[in-house]
């Protein structure tokens, strides 16, 4: 192997969901199979890493000052889902359930890794609600302790009259059965139950 595939395959490595195997069949199938996809991928790159930015409203991905769904005026002004990252924001979207706007935090409280509220996209959605065009705020953070210590904190600085504050339900996949779920699953199933009538 040379210094300079080496190096490729060690960036490549480093990206989320990428082991050494997949790193090492991307580099090959780059160099020596598909080399000419590779300037394509390189400007691709570099366009990106130019013009690519968070959006100064919501810090959802955009190449102008405000994303797609922000500029959206369809969208409904008054209800904003607070996600972690953005591809929690685009599997939302995905599913066409939701018409209002969001808020990306980048990220969730973590004592133990060093994320404290400063360093998360909290500023901005309280600076939102108290610009009062807020009526509601979903949360849909993950559920796990992280994911429930953030909600605890954004809820406990929220204004007290308002605002209605929300959070996604949780629970058993589409087609999942009971015999398989975890204890946290099935008692997050149970707690976010519903009339069936």
């Amino acid at each position: 192997m040379t210094p300079a595939l080496e190096t490729l395959q060690k960036q490549l490595k480093q990206l989320p969901g990428i082991g050494y195997r997949s790193a090492e069949r991307i580099a090959l199938h780059l160099l020596v199979e598909k080399p000419g996809r590779l300037p394509e991928l390189v400007m691709a790159l570099q366009s990106a890493a130019q013009n690519v930015r968070r959006c100064t409203v919501c810090g959802n991905l955009a190449e102008q000052e405000h994303c797609a769904v922000c500029a959206d005026e369809r969208r409904r002004t008054g209800q904003v889902c607070v996600v972690e990252y953005v591809p929690d924001l685009a599997a939302i979207e995905r599913s066409g359930a939701f018409r209002g706007r969001y808020h990306v935090l980048h990220g969730k409280l973590s004592p133990i890794r060093g994320v404290a509220p400063e360093d998360l996209n909290l500023a901005a959605l309280l600076q939102r609600i108290e610009s009062g065009e807020i009526t509601e705020v979903i949360l849909a953070l993950s559920n796990d302790v992280e994911g429930e210590a953030t909600c605890h904190y954004l809820t406990e600085r929220l204004p007290k009259t308002g605002v209605k504050v929300t959070r996604i339900g949780f629970g058993l996949p589409s087609g999942g059965g009971v015999l398989y779920a975890d204890a946290v699953t099935l008692k997050s199933a149970l707690e976010a139950r519903r009339d069936y009538t």
